[in-house]
């Protein structure tokens, strides 16, 4: 039999459920979001000398078959899955196939679910030879350029005999160092990915990543891949970047998907003057904190192209939002909204629903601060403990959870507040959006969208009954 190749590596990004669901997949109609951790990690092997295929299994639900494919044709060494919790237990089902397909295949796996678990997630799992918790091009490079002998690579886990080891933590890459993510190695690039609906003007659009890390500390997030640090790429390099892909994939707007764009105020304020005085004919969405934005700063992004700003609310309640989130203070929050939408910045409002301490009382209250605000969209999340994040190890003495990782996608309300059932939530839920859909002001914001995101109301026309069927159900899927 033919060896494998040593210099060769699969990466996968696993679906996370069946693949025959994916056509009832609300979520897969509303946002295919491309794998940009994977793009990076492609590109900086491929400098390094090595041969690299994707497979995005989220965008391409027969990608089972692409996956045989591929290890059949090309013989790769190295197969690397990166999961979130929700598609890790698929990552190991797809694993335990490519050993079956192609004996002595090794198998990696990184992302939010392993870096947070390190140890535990390869408990029990032979399917899986190594881990990598943490950042992963350098990492993944060096165990392929070693020949897949982990021992002293920084970053990895793996068995050593009947002991796990851990090498310990690796520092951080510097970001303007890698080069710019393998976008054409994800099969149909741009036009089999998509930005949320009424989330932006023009296609073909894209998401993109300028940063790593939040130095913030939240009850709810995990920062388990990058840490409590700020890295960021400079302005340049932004502005590079965007060139490359207007130019290479004729990409007309782009959502930046760091945790806080605005965070370093210089390299925003040099990257909208860059859009300003040499164009590219883009615009842009990005994420901001309300600490980190002000009216001078918003008009400068408003010139350069920025089109939607989203804003982390998490909830409406004081007394809730001072449990889980530094710098507590609604009030900010709203100035900062109404600047934004002073700016002609579309706003979009981030919550979470079902968080520990919720009560039907400071859901309403939710409910009443939202719709006091001039926001445009917002996304209401069904709060998760995850793996990594502070709270999750407090989670079971602060109401009912059932930690099935395959359903812990935000989709489902897996966490129940005490004092609260799945069914009072589910039913919350639903009149939240429904109450925010249905208001005038709203519906006109919508209206306007006919001119300013066509694309998106044939989006939502087209798939207008799954839509519905979404609407009545308290399941992912649209005709569950």
């Amino acid at each position: 039999m033919a060896r494998l190749a040593e210099k060769k590596v699969l990466l996968v990004h696993p679906l996370g459920y069946r693949p025959e669901a994916a056509g009832r997949d609300i979520s897969r109609l509303a946002n295919i979001m491309p794998p940009l951790g994977l793009a990076s990690i492609a590109a900086y092997l491929e400098r390094e000398g090595m041969e690299v295929r994707i497979v995005d299994c989220f965008a391409h639900p027969d990608a089972e078959r692409r996956i045989l494919d591929a290890l059949r044709r090309e013989r790769p060494a190295t197969v690397a899955f990166s999961c979130t919790t929700s598609s890790f237990l698929d990552g190991v089902r797809l694993a335990g196939l490519a050993k079956a397909e192609l004996p002595g295949v090794r198998t990696v796996f990184g992302g939010p679910h392993v870096s947070a678990l390190k140890e535990v997630a390869l408990e029990g799992r032979p399917e899986i030879d190594v881990l990598v918790a943490g950042e992963g091009e350098a990492a993944l490079a060096e165990l392929v350029a070693a020949g897949g002998e982990p021992a002293g690579v920084a970053g990895l886990v793996w068995r050593d005999g009947g002991e796990t080891v851990f090498n310990g933590p690796r520092e951080g890459l510097e970001l303007d160092s890698l080069p710019f993510p393998a976008y054409a190695k994800l099969a149909g690039f741009p036009e089999a990915y998509r930005l949320p609906i009424f989330n932006y003007p023009r296609t073909p659009n894209t998401s993109c990543i300028s940063s790593r890390g939040c130095t913030y500390a939240c009850s709810y997030c995990d920062r388990s891949v990058f840490g409590r640090t700020f890295r960021f790429n400079s302005a340049e390099y932004l502005y590079e970047h965007l060139r490359h892909l207007g130019e290479r994939f004729g990409i007309r707007h782009v959502n930046f998907y760091d945790d806080q764009f605005t965070f370093h105020r210089g390299r925003v304020e040099d990257f909208c003057r860059m859009m300003i005085d040499r164009p590219l004919g883009m615009t842009f969405n990005c994420a901001v904190r309300a600490e980190h934005v002000d009216s001078e700063l918003l008009r400068l992004m408003k010139a350069a192209g920025c089109w939607m700003a989203s804003l982390g609310i998490e909830t409406g309640d004081p007394e809730l939002l001072a449990r889980h989130r530094q710098n507590p203070d609604l009030d900010l929050l709203a100035d900062k909204i109404r600047l934004i939408k002073g700016a002609g910045i579309r706003t979009k409002g981030l919550l979470m629903m079902g968080l520990p301490g919720e009560s039907e009382e400071s859901i309403r209250r939710s409910m009443d601060y939202v719709f006091s605000l001039p926001v445009d969209d917002f996304n209401l999340a069904k709060f998760t403990p995850f793996p990594g994040s502070p709270i999750y190890a407090e989670a079971r003495e602060l109401g009912e959870f059932d930690e099935d990782w395959d359903r812990m996608d935000c989709m489902s309300f897996q966490f129940v507040p005490r004092g609260l059932t799945r069914e009072r939530l589910e039913v919350l839920f639903r009149e939240f959006y429904k109450s925010h859909y249905s208001r005038p002001k709203v519906l006109l914001g919508f209206a306007a969208m006919l001119w300013r995101s066509p694309d998106s109301w044939r989006r939502f026309a087209g798939n207008l009954g799954a839509f519905l069927r979404f609407a009545r159900s308290d399941r992912r899927y649209g005709d569950a």
